[in-house]
């Protein structure tokens, strides 16, 4: 990467972070809902995460008709690890040039090291799910005063409070300026650097595509798509680990699970948020709820959103389906809509549309659609068939269309024929993938069908 086309990165950002002898600071994604690595704020168009080296060669091998649903890659930058005379910790981005000798092998390709979890939980769960819970999860909690001091300071947040939901659905009493889930990532990331500050100062990061950017009040869904998540390099204990993931969740059953979720509650003017451990516990009809919910805004669910979300995740997969050998084990979906509906305002609540009882609690669909382990990968959807003529919908005939995006994003496990001199070479589709965007599919064709 030539100082050239990474320094013209910043450029393009509205509102760049405080600069540091050239350097551009880092902050916290504000909207990161999901994930184990700490996703960084570069400028307003771009954010930035710890490179892999497989993830970086597969984001510049991304077939043309795949890259509509996945981040532009925008390069790499140099990050430096520094703390100040007042005991504050920051991260700042250089421009990487190729000369200075850092090649893509001096940054190990290794997972993160696996964390050690408490017994206790702040969720309720089956006995399966309770060891694999943090007490770190006691974050979301955490004032923003304690997570400022002494390790970190924070100059960008949002204008719109987040709240965590618990285990039993109720609201945590603090709202903070941050997903709870993005600072949670943040410090974890800054503790393994700080304890190998000694060794290594820089850090190679990837420069990818805001893809919430152009969203006023974003609602993202962050799901782990596939029936299999290690990938074939993995030791025999990490696979058996993530099997077992899988076998307890979604994953198996639907071919997808939900690892993070933010929803703008126009009732309220807040976000409410769920998390991974929350994702792992939910049964198939669980999972029909947690989708029900990310369409409700807090005052009517968003009927006017489901044609072009399921537009788009149709359009997926028959791209999917052409893409012979490919597996993306451990990739997520990102499925994003604007909180804000054009004319309504935060604390108002309009009247609810025929069909739809005002009443309903937030936590659950009217009429679950009929039962989704009943799926089939082939059962539903057939792949580049064209979308159904969207329903008449007269309330929303004189607004424009709702701004919706779906994105695959984490390809560090991600493999086809010919990539890296991978060993092993699957044959056809990646079918875990698309029997989860089945799923997904029909679980929302059916929420759509029962609340028309």
């Amino acid at each position: 990467m030539c100082l050239s086309q990474t320094m013209e990165v910043g450029k393009h950002g509205k509102s760049q972070g405080p600069a540091r002898d050239g350097g551009v600071l880092l902050e916290p994604f504000v909207h990161q809902v999901g994930g184990h690595t700490s996703m960084m704020r570069y400028d307003d168009h771009t954010v930035c995460k710890p490179l892999i080296s497989r993830e970086e060669r597969f984001y510049e091998s991304l077939p043309p008709e795949m890259k509509e649903f996945s981040p532009e890659y925008k390069g790499v930058v140099l990050v430096c690890f520094e703390g100040d005379s007042d005991g504050y910790i920051h991260l700042v981005a250089y421009p990487y040039v190729e000369s200075e000798g850092l090649d893509h092998e001096d940054v190990p390709e290794r997972d993160q090291p696996r964390r050690k979890h408490s017994r206790r939980s702040l969720h309720r769960s089956s006995s399966d799910h309770k060891e694999e819970r943090s007490a770190l999860e006691s974050d979301g909690s955490e004032s923003l005063q304690d997570l400022k001091s002494p390790r970190m300071e924070l100059h960008i947040q949002s204008d719109v409070p987040f709240q965590m939901l618990d285990g039993n659905s109720g609201l945590s009493s603090e709202q903070i300026s941050y997903n709870p889930w993005s600072l949670r990532c943040h410090k974890q990331q800054l503790s393994r650097m700080r304890s190998e500050s000694k060794d290594r100062k820089l850090y190679k990061f990837l420069l990818l595509e805001n893809v919430v950017h152009h969203f006023e009040y974003p609602c993202i869904l962050d799901l782990k798509m596939g029936t299999r998540q290690h990938g074939d390099d993995a030791s025999e204990e990490k696979a058996a680990r993530q099997m077992k993931k899988c076998a307890q969740s979604t994953s198996a059953t639907l071919g997808v699970r939900v690892c993070g979720m933010q929803v703008y509650q126009m009732d309220t003017g807040h976000y409410l948020c769920r998390n991974k451990y929350y994702g792992r516990g939910l049964s198939n009809e669980g999972f029909q709820m947690a989708l029900y919910q990310f369409m409700h805004n807090g005052n009517q669910l968003r009927r006017d959103l489901f044609q072009p979300i399921l537009g788009k995740l149709r359009n997926l997969v028959a791209v999917l389906e052409k893409q012979a050998s490919y597996r993306f084990y451990s990739s997520s979906l990102l499925i994003i809509y604007d909180g804000k509906q054009p004319g309504a305002e935060p604390g108002h609540k309009p009247a609810e549309p025929p069909g739809l009882d005002p009443s309903l609690p937030t936590q659950s669909p009217a009429q679950p659609p009929s039962d989704p382990t009943l799926l089939q990968p082939d059962s539903h959807t057939t792949p580049g068939q064209p979308a159904p003529a969207p329903l008449p919908s007269p309330q929303h005939s004189a607004c424009p269309p709702p701004k919706v995006d779906v994105r695959m994003i984490d390809f560090a496990h991600s493999t086809f024929k010919g990539f890296r001199d991978d060993q092993t070479v699957h044959d056809g589709p990646d079918r875990g993938y698309v029997f989860g965007l089945q799923s997904l599919i029909s679980i929302l064709e059916g929420i759509q069908k029962e609340n028309q």
